[in-house]
C-alpha cells in the first residue's frame, strides 16, 4: 500500500509540475482549437509509455547508472526544446480565429509533436526511472509494474486533456488568438529556457 501511495503521490506531483508539454498543450489548444489540444495529450500520454517500457525492459537501470547516457538524453531533450522554442517564438503567422474544430495542426502532427515533446522531455525521463529505480521495489510484479505505468501514462491524460478543454475554450481562446503574437513569443521564450536550463544542468 506504501508503495502504492508513493507511486501515485510522485505521479501527480511530476504531472501537475509546469514544464514543454504543458506549454505545448496550452498553445497548441489556444491556437488550434480543443481536439489539437486534446490529441496532444494523447501523444503526451503514449510517450510516458515508451518511457516506462524501456524502464521496465532494465534499459532505466543502465541510464541510472551511466552519467554519459543519461547526460546524451538529457541534450537531445533540451535541443529538441530549444528547437521547437525557437520556432514558436518566431512565428509571426496570423490565424483565423476558428472556433468550429478546424485545424491548422494535422491530427497526426498534433499526436507526434506531443509524442516528442514527452519522449525527447528529459523531465519525463528522470520522473519514470527515479520512480521505478527508487520506489518500485525489485520484488514488484510486473503486472503491477504494468499498471503503475498505465496510471502513470493515464494521469497525463487526464492532467493535459484538462488543460485542452480550459484553454479551447471559446471565449479564452478568442482573448488569446487576438494576442497570438505575445502567445508565440511567451511560450516560446519559456521552452527555450527549459531547454537551456535543462542542457546546462549538471
Amino acid at each position: 500500500m506504501t508503495e502504492i501511495l508513493a507511486v501515485a503521490l510522485i505521479t501527480v506531483l511530476a504531472v501537475i509540475s509546469p514544464g514543454a508539454d504543458f506549454a505545448m498543450v496550452v498553445r497548441n489548444s489556444c491556437l488550434y482549437g480543443r481536439r489539437t489540444g486534446l490529441l496532444g495529450a494523447v501523444g503526451v500520454a503514449a510517450g510516458v509509455l515508451v518511457h516506462v517500457t524501456y524502464t521496465m525492459l532494465g534499459v532505466g537501470l543502465l541510464i541510472a547508472s551511466s552519467t554519459t547516457l543519461f547526460t546524451a538524453i538529457k541534450l537531445a531533450g533540451a535541443v529538441y526544446l530549444v528547437y521547437i522554442g525557437v520556432r514558436t517564438f518566431l512565428d509571426r503567422g496570423e490565424l483565423t480565429v476558428d472556433l468550429d474544430g478546424k485545424s491548422g495542426l494535422s491530427g497526426l502532427g498534433a499526436l507526434r509533436t506531443g509524442f516528442l515533446t514527452n519522449v525527447l522531455n528529459p523531465k519525463t525521463t528522470l520522473f519514470v526511472v527515479s520512480t521505478f529505480t527508487q520506489v518500485v521495489g525489485p520484488d514488484t510484479a510486473l503486472w503491477q509494474q504494468a499498471g503503475y505505468g498505465l496510471f502513470m501514462s493515464l494521469a497525463h491524460f487526464g492532467w493535459f486533456g484538462l488543460v485542452a478543454l480550459f484553454f479551447s475554450h471559446a471565449r479564452l481562446r478568442t482573448a488569446v488568438l487576438r494576442r497570438q503574437k505575445a502567445l508565440n513569443r511567451g511560450i516560446g521564450s519559456v521552452l527555450v529556457g527549459l531547454g537551456v536550463t535543462l542542457g546546462l544542468a549538471r
